[in-house]
């Protein structure tokens, strides 16, 4: 009797009506690790991962996605003989294939993960950036370029930002590219977020413009005639439109990456930027750099090469709307939503206008900040609004903020795609990650 024989007739178990998770993230990263224990937890087969680094240097030596897939099996069969005991065989897991076992046909379903936190990764969507032909974020070429053959190449300078316009090229070209090949292989195959919400997601500007076209509420953004391309552009624009407290966001940035606070003293002239972003001059070339902490710049020749280099490479600049506060603090919620419900929850306190709680800022539950049963039903209602407008996409951490007064009105400040890494939170007694999964297990999912 062949292997095939034996798989088709042998019993089928529960294992084999479930649908296979192909994650498409980078392995061993606290992401990979953290959804790989919840499944682990609730008794659901392990996800195949595909690391970016193998399925980005795939394609740059003229392979596909499929081919990438494939080498990650074999990996994995070699570690199936070598017993090591979290493994499926390859025959169980038929991923890479048109067929089924069993007769059930196994279509994965695709989550994409955050590319962050690998150098290798960085370098090869610069790479990608840079040779793609995809629209930049902005019009016009003052965006900082590397060119494609010093890209794989590239030291790595803890901290330092590199050419976000091309980085973020090379993620939309990495993302069209996933849909495209996924869905050529598996037409019937599901994303949890769909590459080209992810995209829009991303880029601050058309995903503050995607909301606010569902009409979900928004911070105001900064109006102008002209594109506004440097810091007398965004002086004039200020002016022009009576704002004097903005936020000017590195459109594609994420963790508060290119984050600034800016304000004008409209009667004295007097400015000052709040921001994570450092600048240092290198052989004659200002580099920009995330150095987490807050800096304050107050002399105009730094805010206006900050704001000169935010501009050229792409910003999202909007209303600096007041928060609601807590005693000295500031404070805005990451809510949770998957499959249309709202979850997990956590309360960020700055004293700064910069909440993000990798820069030490204090996180509390919703019930230990005191906030009450109407005050979270109006940041639930507003976070899946949020959702609801990218019906393709399943899950995603939405930033909630409430207006100061009397009567707070909810206002969302982001949308993370990846916003599910929540640490010592749970709902319903579940973690973020074995929540999503058990949502996941209870939707149905059609064999035929």
């Amino acid at each position: 009797m062949t292997e095939m024989e034996g798989n088709l007739q042998r019993p089928v178990k529960d294992s084999d009506l479930e649908q296979p998770l192909l994650l498409i993230g980078n392995p061993n990263n606290r992401r990979t690790l953290g959804l790989q224990e919840a499944r682990q937890r609730i008794d659901l087969q392990p996800a195949l991962v595909l690391p970016y680094a193998r399925l980005l240097k795939t394609w740059r030596r003229g392979g596909t996605m499929a081919d990438a897939v494939q080498q990650c099996l074999v990996g994995r069969g070699i570690t199936h003989m070598q017993r090591e005991p979290w493994i499926s065989s390859p025959a169980s897991m038929s991923y890479a294939n048109h067929g089924s076992v069993n007769g059930v046909k196994r279509i994965p379903l695709i989550r994409i993960d955050a590319p962050g936190e690998e150098w290798e990764v960085e370098r090869e969507l610069l790479f990608l950036g840079a040779v793609t032909d995809v629209s930049p974020l902005i019009d016009g070429l003052s965006a900082g370029i590397i060119p494609a053959e010093q890209t794989l190449t590239l030291e790595q300078e803890w901290g330092r930002i590199y050419a976000p316009n091309q980085w973020f090229r090379g993620w939309k070209a990495c993302l069209e590219r996933v849909r495209y090949e996924a869905l050529e292989y598996w037409p019937n195959a599901r994303f949890m977020n769909d590459p080209d919400d992810i995209a829009i997601m991303f880029d601050k500007r058309k995903c503050q413009q995607h909301l606010s076209a569902h009409g979900v509420h928004v911070p105001s953004t900064l109006q102008s005639s002209e594109p506004i391309r440097n810091y007398v552009d965004l002086r004039t624009a200020m002016t022009t439109a009576g704002m004097n407290r903005v936020f000017v966001k590195l459109a594609c940035g994420s963790g508060a990456s290119g984050v600034v606070a800016y304000q004008i003293n409209p009667r004295t002239g007097a400015e000052i930027a709040i921001t994570t972003v450092g600048m240092e001059q290198i052989q004659g070339n200002l580099i920009f750099y995330n150095e987490g902490r807050m800096r304050r710049y107050t002399h105009t020749s730094e805010i206006s090469a900050l704001m000169d280099w935010l501009c050229a490479e792409g910003a999202q600049i909007e209303r600096w709307m007041a928060k609601a506060s807590l005693g000295s603090s500031v404070f805005d919620i990451r809510q949770l939503v998957a499959g249309g419900q709202a979850g997990h929850a956590i309360v960020r306190l700055s004293q700064t206008p910069i909440t993000n709680l990798h820069l030490r800022n204090e996180r509390l539950l919703p019930a230990e900040a005191g906030l009450d049963e109407q005050q979270m039903e109006g940041v639930q209602t507003a976070a899946k609004a949020a959702m609801a407008a990218f019906p393709n996409s399943w899950s995603a951490g939405i930033d909630v903020m409430l207006s100061g007064g009397t009567e707070p009105r909810a206002y969302i400040l982001d949308v993370n795609p990846f916003g599910d890494l929540l640490y010592r939170v749970q709902h319903n007694g579940l973690g973020t990650y074995e929540w999503e999964m058990e949502l996941l297990r209870k939707e149905p999912y059609n064999h035929d």
